[in-house]
């Protein structure tokens, strides 16, 4: 039992933290959902702004600090020369002496004030070698330990500018400016020897570092945006491309999938006529053995029974007139039933005739053999027909024809053909009884009779559309239909 319950506890703890990660997703799915349903020219666009934007804002950064630094040291450079020129002189004094004299320091103030340095050194200060201050422009208390980094390498003859942090107590004087100022210290030497007596510090306005900026990240943003544009319209026209190659694709897949299913319609089609073909093979040999049974093989009996009592009376020394005639008779009448049979399976030399010679003939057989009128309906045709058409139409209008005789009594029997845009269309009408709705519906569903089940199946085996337009008192119309190649 508590198994049971730790199993239980465990696994509800596991559902709730898998529906508190899947709540957690969300958000992030949503998001990934609606980057997804953007354009890949937009999805470009946002993920270039992103990573060409970090990395222009890491070189505009690391580039305007390089000038930055190189306009300080160029800068203090400049200035140290400059400043060290003015106060040599009036440190001689400090190699005897710890602090200037009130005439130096007097003479250091008006040079500050009445020269053009105090357009750029808004403060000077000078230096002993200990961190000991013994002039400020500022006039602040005298300072002591200041830090010895920028003296040490100063005694080591060097230069040193930087951007001052102004960071000090002894900086209150520079704060008040508000502005960056960068701080320069430089050697002052004893004339001759050339002996390090004191350092000289002075802070120096930024100049024109802040436009430089200014200017060094207008020009890597412009740049960034040209190369965003430019391949932005790049990757633009790919999409365009992809996009109607897509649509293309698509409305090829659509024709191949209609293909496909009509394809398989027709394999449908011809296996089910394939396989009524051997139905009505079979049927038609049943009805050529039941017609020659009934027939022919009949009057043939009667002939040999008739022969038999010739014999006999032969043999009593007398003839019977009648018994020749009934003989006779029934010897043409057996000859006519099998030259009928013979004359419905033969099929006339139509190879070398052309569709409307063929029509032609088929009419013109029907009419000797039922001595009634049909009325032939010729439009345009085409000049060939492949063979197997050629035969499915001959034996189309004899059946249909036929019928019209024995059902219609051969009442406005009508043959038309047509040929337009590539279609072929034959049908064959009489003005008789019609055919009732339940024939037709048993017609429909392959169960009508063995003439209209041949010509159905004859059509659509080779690819074509039979229908039957029909009603009580109104005629019978059937019409057969050809797709046939372009020339």
């Amino acid at each position: 039992m508590t198994t049971d319950a730790k199993v239980e506890s465990n696994s509800a703890t596991m559902v709730e933290m898998a529906d508190e990660t899947l709540v957690a997703a969300t958000p992030w799915r949503r998001f990934a959902g609606k980057l997804n349903r953007l354009s890949r020219s937009t999805q470009f666009l946002l993920a270039a702004l992103l990573i060409m934007g970090m990395t222009m804002a890491f070189v505009g950064s690391l580039v305007s600090q390089q000038i930055k630094l190189a306009a300080a040291q160029s800068a203090g450079e400049g200035a140290a020369i400059y400043m060290e020129a003015y106060l040599d002189e009036f440190v001689q004094e400090l190699a005897t002496s710890r602090s200037l004299s009130q005439t130096s320091s007097a003479a250091i103030d008006k040079l500050m004030a009445d020269t053009s340095l105090n357009q750029h050194i808004v403060s000077v200060k000078i230096w002993l070698p200990d961190g000991s201050n013994v002039y400020s422009t500022s006039k602040l208390a005298v300072y002591r330990n200041y830090p010895q980094e920028p003296i040490e390498q100063v005694m080591q003859g060097k230069i040193v500018t930087r951007l001052s942090p102004l960071e000090h107590a002894e900086h209150d004087y520079e704060r008040s400016f508000d502005m960056p100022l960068y701080e320069t210290y430089v050697p002052l030497r004893e004339l001759g020897s050339g002996r390090i007596l004191a350092i000289g510090e002075f802070y120096e306005m930024e100049h024109e570092i802040g436009s430089i900026h200014q200017q060094v990240w207008a020009i890597i943003a412009a740049a960034t945006m040209a190369m965003l544009v430019l391949l932005f319209f790049i990757v633009r026209r790919g999409d365009r491309i992809i996009e109607r190659q897509q649509v293309t694709l698509r409305r090829q897949m659509q024709e191949q999938q209609q293909l496909y299913r009509q394809n398989a319609s027709l394999q449908g089609k011809i296996s089910l006529a394939n396989q009524e073909f051997s139905t009505i093979n079979e049927l038609t040999h049943r009805r050529l053995g039941a017609d020659l049974h009934d027939g022919p093989a009949q009057l043939l009996t009667l002939i040999l029974l008739r022969l038999d009592e010739l014999a006999e009376l032969r043999e009593q020394g007398s003839t019977d007139s009648d018994a020749l005639e009934t003989i006779r008779s029934a010897a043409q009448e057996s000859l006519q039933e099998i030259r009928n049979i013979s004359r419905g399976l033969a099929l006339p030399e139509i190879n070398d005739l052309s569709l409307e010679e063929e029509l032609q003939l088929v009419v013109q057989r029907h009419e000797q053999r039922t001595d009634s009128k049909v009325s032939l309906n010729l439009g345009q045709l085409p000049e060939e027909l492949p063979l197997p058409y050629k035969i499915c139409i001959y034996r189309l209008v004899q059946e249909a024809l036929n019928n019209a005789y024995h059902h219609a009594g051969g009442k406005q029997q009508q043959v038309s053909a047509d040929y337009r845009a590539g279609r072929l269309t034959v049908q064959v009408e009489d003005a008789g009884g019609g055919i009732a709705e339940a024939d037709l519906q048993a017609q429909a569903r392959g169960r009508s009779r063995l003439g209209l089940v041949g010509m159905r199946y004859r059509v659509e085996s080779l690819g074509g559309a039979f229908s039957i337009e029909s009603a009580p008192a109104r005629g019978t119309r059937i019409k057969a239909q050809f797709t046939l190649a372009a020339e």
